[in-house]
């Protein structure tokens, strides 16, 4: 078997491969324990929002953003190994960055 999902979903967020990452992460989230799917799915949400941000769709990333931040907040402050609260501080100024009309958006840090 592989590498880990989760580990290998992180890894393409670290390195700006957030199409790749989100399809890593869904394959996670698909074989998680269901407390562990919210989890998955604020990550999927993670990569999805900086994705979209990259094509320019701000209303996208918005809906992303918010959907990360609800479902990963009950994680915090850290979870598997990720520093949630810092996450959730980082889609926090993200949001910030987004609704004042840019989406230059920092790479997320997880």
């Amino acid at each position: 078997m592989g590498r880990d999902p989760l580990e290998r979903g992180l890894e393409l967020i670290r390195d700006g491969e957030f199409f790749a990452a989100h399809e890593e992460l869904e394959d996670a989230w698909r074989a998680a324990d269901p407390a562990e799917r919210d989890f998955l799915q604020g990550l999927v949400h993670v990569a999805v929002a900086w994705y979209q941000a990259g094509r320019g769709n701000r209303v996208g990333c918005e809906r992303q953003l918010e959907k990360a931040r609800r479902r990963l907040a009950p994680y915090a402050p850290s979870h598997r190994g990720v520093d949630v609260a810092a996450l959730l501080r980082q889609l926090e100024a993200a949001a910030e960055t987004v609704e004042t009309g840019s989406l230059e958006l920092p790479q997320p840090v997880v």
